[in-house]
């Protein structure tokens, strides 16, 4: 069996991680640190929860017994999506690197500039940054990365994928070609491996378990809930009281907004909670997981900020309120619990809404999740859209009918969800639709039976489109009509104009058309 003594690891770091109680190394970082220590470019794979910062944190601090940091001027940069998991990299450091005098230096946002200019004038061995506040620090001239020899990239997926792209391009201009790069990632799709193969030359790739895989150890299912918020709500207060063996539980949204609308709801409900998201400032999120890790709180409602890498090492049950829209973030989140070997437990609620979701999440961990109590999958299938017409839309029973006059389309919410009587479909039908001859004699006795305009409607109504000069009409005189009913109720005109329809100009008839007239 192999052991850290096996790995090559300076007698410092032995030292740190035997005080630490640690003598088997996991399997990523039994592959991940000998190549390492060779100074090879690093593709770790390997499910949250694995061990996976060790994997670099290690050999780093070997390699850089040898040499001095110079001011402004970090030998090595480690770049994480969240500040919660720079944060927790810089606690490994300094556990493990106990019995060095390194200069760890930690930028992240929400930090005040001056206090991290002063720790980069003092020189940083090694630079643990989010790419937002690097890049600030790089354009105010305080920073330069030219003598960085060693590059890792955390959680390279989402560094990759969630808009850091760009980012991370600048940051590998601004450092030296020869350096060391690692990354290492609980998921890698292809498209992304593709980004990864730009910054990695010739790399050990080290793949101790199946792409985007979860643990075995964490018991996984799946519970039906009704589509509607206080319904979910509901489910998952029922859900949390049911479990006997509950310590401690971490749920996860997918919205900030309904991180802090279930975060009241459960503290009005008496849970013991807090929240947890984006748009908190730092002292707020690091006051928040510290009263998490000291059992403060029992339950901590978090947006995917939090399912990145935090090692909190014995949270026993997780909750996602929100099914992922991204497969990959499901991985992430129950990787919450379950880690180190202990076992553990992952709920999510599924409404009608979010089959495709689940779908996607089966076919990325390649096994299927078994239902709560049995409920099928059917009871979850499709969407509730697809069981009634949505607003604004006919179902297929009303598809064939006619379009709605204006009159009808006043009616409230309730009438057009209602289905028109097959008798009424078919008399509007017979009205709607007529022959072409029929049409001719509505036309032929509109224009009989047309009555003069007023004044207001003759300047009120559109002007007509011109005719032939060749054939100019003579101004004739319509006769009156006794009774203009039959006028009225006639559909088709813009705007359910109800004024007889004009033939030629009608009366209005241009001036110049008039020369030589009475002559």
């Amino acid at each position: 069996m192999t052991t850290f003594d096996d790995l090559g690891l300076s007698q410092k770091v032995l030292s740190a991680v035997t005080d630490a109680g640690y003598t088997i190394p996991t399997p990523i970082q039994e592959g991940a640190i000998p190549p390492a220590l060779e100074r090879r470019d690093i593709l770790g794979i390997a499910q949250t929860g694995t061990g996976k910062t060790a994997s670099f944190v290690l050999p780093m601090l070997t390699m850089l017994e040898r040499g001095r940091a110079r001011a402004r001027m970090p030998r090595t940069l480690i770049l994480e999506p969240t500040r919660e998991l720079a944060a927790q990299v810089h606690e490994n450091f300094e556990k493990y690197g106990k019995n060095h005098r390194l200069n760890i230096v930690l930028l992240i946002g929400g930090v005040s500039f001056d206090e991290q200019d002063r720790k980069l004038e003092r020189g940083a061995d090694v630079l643990i940054a989010t790419p937002g506040r690097l890049l600030d620090h790089t354009e105010r001239g305080k920073l330069l990365m030219t003598g960085v020899e060693l590059l890792v990239i955390d959680e390279a997926d989402r560094m990759l994928d969630m808009g850091f792209i760009p980012d991370i391009e600048r940051i590998v201009k601004l450092i030296p070609f020869t350096r060391q790069t690692l990354f290492f990632s609980a998921t890698m799709p292809p498209e992304i491996q593709k980004l990864a193969d730009k910054f990695l030359q010739n790399p050990a790739r080290i793949e101790v378990a199946p792409p985007s895989s979860t643990a075995a150890t964490v018991t996984q299912r799946l519970v039906a809930c009704g589509s509607k918020d206080f319904e979910k709500r509901e489910t998952l207060r029922e859900l949390i009281r049911s479990q006997t063996d509950l310590k401690n539980a971490i749920i996860f949204c997918n919205r900030k907004r309904d991180v802090a609308d279930l975060f009241k709801s459960l503290d009005k409900h008496g849970f013991s909670v807090g929240a947890l998201h984006g748009d908190m400032d730092q002292r707020s999120r690091t006051n928040m997981l510290q009263g998490f890790k000291d059992n403060e709180i029992t339950l901590l409602v978090a947006s995917d900020v939090a399912a990145r890498g935090l090692d909190i090492p014995d949270v026993s049950h997780v909750f996602n309120f929100d099914v992922p829209i991204h497969a990959e973030d499901y991985v992430h989140r129950i990787g919450r619990t379950g880690r180190a070997g202990r076992e553990g437990a992952a709920f999510t609620l599924v409404a009608r809404r979010d089959g495709k979701y689940v779908e996607a999440i089966t076919k990325l961990i390649t096994r299927d999740i078994e239902w709560l109590n049995g409920e099928a999958v059917a009871d979850t299938g499709d969407d509730d859209t697809e069981s009634k017409p949505r607003r604004g839309r006919r179902s297929d029973a009303k598809s064939s009918s006619p379009r709605r006059s204006g009159r009808d389309n006043k009616r409230g919410k309730a009438d057009s969800d209602e289905q028109a009587p097959a008798q009424l479909v078919d008399e509007k039908m017979d009205a709607a639709v007529a022959a072409p001859t029929d049409v001719a004699n509505i036309a032929e006795r509109a224009s009989e039976n047309a009555a003069p305009e007023p004044e207001q409607a003759k300047a009120a109504r559109a002007k007509p489109a011109r005719q032939d000069r060749s054939k100019r009409p003579e101004p004739q005189e319509t006769p009156q009509p006794a009774n203009d009913d039959r006028n009225r109720g006639r559909r088709g005109r813009n705007n359910e104009d109800r004024d007889p329809t004009p033939v030629g100009f009608g009366d209005e008839i241009p001036a110049f058309m008039m020369i030589g007239a009475g002559q």
